[in-house]
């Protein structure tokens, strides 16, 4: 099968097209065959072994010191199972699914091995470009605003980096969940978060944040420029912050109104997101769709810091 692969960190260019070995599913697992594959922040970040401070040392202790130890990156993806190994009678062959392999990756590949139990169903409705592009910005945006905030009618939030993978769900999941939306994001992409939401944009080219006097119930940082300090002094008297993007030290540090860490890859999740998209209620924003063979470019679009939504790649 083809598979983009890499064999050492760096640049763009250093993730290539070649010939590998297609895996076999085990026992549990269901071989997918890949119609689609986010390219994401963290695809970025590991190919370049750029890390959020602190974090240096154990993800290279996690993905490799020296050379990747996982050639082939990509999580989100959606698909048609191909066949299935011993123990698994949720899926057959032909089936529409799609999922996260968290830090096994591989999805960036015409198949890829995977737990039946990290799959969902894929809705009719939602297309496989949509469905890839929809669970690792969504997943995200679920977990803190739902879980970890207590989003609901009434609260009021804002989301910083608004327009990215993560920002365009969050935007969206917080007005589903009844919160008034204040998005921050350029505004060339002010008209883009009204329409998924907002109920006020804040240009960050334009003073941004500093110049903002409003407090805030939630306050989301999907970029990463906000520190634990710099956070709380947008927060309302009980709000809380919300570092999706937070070096070691910030994670540590995290506790009281402050939330940190990574967010878990649920199927549960997964099956919320895509009811939401099959019914209308949450717009999958893709910035481009590349061929496997245009890998480079989708991670140089990446790299940019200023893709709207999510890149993906057809395997």
């Amino acid at each position: 099968m083809l598979a983009a692969v890499m064999d050492r960190y760096g640049a763009p260019d250093v993730v290539r097209v070649a010939e590998v070995a297609r895996p076999r599913p085990r026992a549990g697992e269901v071989l997918v065959r890949v119609r689609a594959a986010a390219v994401t922040s963290a695809d970025s970040r590991i190919r370049g072994a750029r890390f959020p401070a602190g974090f240096g040392v154990p993800a290279r202790l996690m993905f490799g010191i020296v050379r990747p130890r996982r050639p082939t990156l990509g999580s989100s993806f959606s698909g048609v199972v191909a066949s299935v190994g011993a123990r698994v009678g949720d899926f057959a062959a032909g089936d529409e699914v799609c999922g996260m392999t968290g830090i096994r990756l591989g999805a960036h590949a015409e198949y890829v091995a995977v737990p039946a139990d990290r799959l969902a169903r894929k809705p009719a409705e939602v297309t496989h470009e949509a469905a890839a592009g929809l669970l690792f910005g969504g997943t995200t945006a679920l977990f803190f605003l739902r879980d970890k905030a207590g989003v609901g009618p009434g609260t009021s939030v804002l989301v910083n980096g608004a327009s990215g993978a993560i920002g365009t769900n969050a935007v969206q999941l917080a007005r589903h969940l009844g919160a008034t939306v204040t998005a921050v994001t350029s505004s060339a992409n002010a008209e883009l978060v009204t329409k998924l939401g907002a109920d006020r944009v804040i240009d960050y080219t334009d003073g941004g944040l500093g110049a903002t006097t409003e407090r805030f119930d939630v306050v989301l940082d999907a970029v990463g420029n906000l520190s634990i300090a710099s956070g709380r002094r947008l927060l309302s008297t009980r709000g809380v912050l919300l570092l999706v993007v937070a070096s070691l030290g910030e994670t540590i540090q995290a506790r009281g109104n402050v939330v940190a860490g990574a967010a878990p890859e649920r199927v549960a999740d997964f099956d919320v997101l895509l009811d939401l998209a099959a019914r209308g209620e949450i717009t999958v924003v893709l910035d481009q769709i590349h061929d496997l063979h245009d890998i480079a470019n989708a991670h140089r679009r990446v790299d940019t810091g200023h893709k709207v939504g999510n890149v993906v790649v057809r395997p």
